[in-house]
């Protein structure tokens, strides 16, 4: 069996360290290095070349290395094999302590103490015990209910919205179009953790801020296309929204130009939120290809239907 490992952001050397640690007779291959396309049978991508999947005649597995599919899901001429995404420890880790440092953020009020320090102004702001803060998340998977948990022993209110209804300890459940209506006025700050489908592209928009509590505060760490920017900053210039956290864009890497950049109001990191380390996330793609080569049951298998 061979594996072909294609990715523009990910170390392919410290990949194939890793799979060789567990997989020591698996071939790796680094795209574009294919070698004979007959011989893969998996491939390990993160937003691979549209058409090059298409390629390879005898794949029989696509691992993601990202929680998110669609632009795996974006390329017509995708093979008809299994896809499965990547819901490891270290990936959900990282975006949990992501999501906590930006509401702890927002809600301790250092955006107002950098502008005190930059006057050398000595002076105490008052902020809201956690326990009258409510945070709002948009989508409770893997990642939206660990970050929930994590803010759940900061002592946080706490309400989730996602496509069917979920129990979630500490966590006030909505979903559907009437649920999402009825917790968006409650939301302090609003987290956007969904997959990206047909259904949730652009959903963050000037209807759904409008909902929103004046001073309330947006922080998206899923995909760029969950937001219309051109609404996102109207919001922030008209008063309405206090702030945004965003580490995902429209377009990346985010234009030089791009006002978001810019912005006082807003805080920029270049989609780091949840990062894939190898050495914490190889068990995830050893796990796929052992299941695939014992003929078990893939885990974290992809519904093509839904997106996700």
């Amino acid at each position: 069996m061979t594996l072909l490992f294609c990715s523009a952001s990910d170390s392919a050397e410290d990949w194939r360290r890793e799979i060789s640690r567990h997989l020591p007779n698996l071939e790796m291959r680094v795209w574009p290095e294919t070698g004979d396309v007959a011989d893969i049978e998996v491939a390990v991508v993160w937003k691979p070349p549209a058409g090059m999947l298409a390629t390879l005649p005898n794949l029989k597995l696509i691992v993601s290395l990202g929680a998110g599919v669609e632009p795996i899901l974006q390329d017509p001429t995708l093979p008809d094999v299994p896809l499965v995404r990547m819901v490891a420890d270290g990936l959900t880790v990282d975006m949990a302590g992501y999501v906590v440092y930006q509401v702890l953020y927002w809600h301790r009020l250092m955006d107002e103490y950098a502008a005190l320090q930059a006057e050398a102004r000595w002076e105490q702001l008052d902020h809201r015990p956690a326990s009258e803060v409510t945070v709002g998340f948009l989508g409770m998977g893997e990642l939206g209910a660990a970050s929930a948990g994590t803010l759940r022993t900061l002592g946080y209110r706490l309400m989730g919205w996602s496509r069917s209804p979920k129990s979630i300890e500490g966590v006030e459940s909505f979903s559907g179009a009437d649920g999402l209506a009825a917790m968006l006025p409650r939301c302090d700050q609003l987290v956007c953790l969904l997959p990206l489908t047909d259904e949730t592209r652009g959903i963050l928009n000037a209807t759904l801020f409008a909902a929103l509590p004046k001073g309330a505060v947006v922080i998206n760490a899923a995909r760029g296309g969950h937001q219309v920017e051109s609404d996102l900053l109207d919001a922030l210039e008209s008063g309405h929204l206090r702030g945004a956290s965003l580490d995902v864009f429209v377009k990346e890497p985010l234009p030089a130009d791009h006002p978001l950049w810019r912005h006082p109001k807003v805080r920029v990191t270049p989609h780091v939120a949840g990062v894939t380390h190898p050495s914490r996330c190889v068990d995830q793609v050893v796990a796929a290809v052992t299941a695939l080569r014992e003929g078990r049951p893939l885990p974290n298998l992809v519904d093509r239907s839904r997106g996700y």
